[in-house]
C-alpha cells in the first residue's frame, strides 16, 4: 500500500494506519495481511499466520 493511497483516505490518520499495518507484518514469516477499505476508510486489518511444521526425522 502506498502513501499516496493512504492520503486519499478521508479523515484518517495516515501514521496510525501505517503503524497498525507494520504491527501486523512484524514477525510474520508465512501468511498474509489483508486490509479492508469501505467508503474510503480502512475498517479492518486482518493478519493470518501459517505455522509450518516439519515432519519428525526418523532415527535409526
Amino acid at each position: 500500500m502506498s502513501a499516496t493511497t493512504l492520503r486519499s483516505l478521508e479523515g484518517q490518520d495516515e501514521e496510525s494506519i501505517l503503524r497498525e499495518i507494520r504491527s501486523a507484518l512484524r514477525g510474520l514469516r508465512f501468511g498474509s495481511v489483508e486490509i479492508t477499505v469501505h467508503n474510503a476508510q480502512v475498517v479492518q486489518i486482518e493478519r493470518k499466520e501459517k505455522i509450518r511444521l516439519q515432519a519428525p526425522t526418523k532415527q535409526s
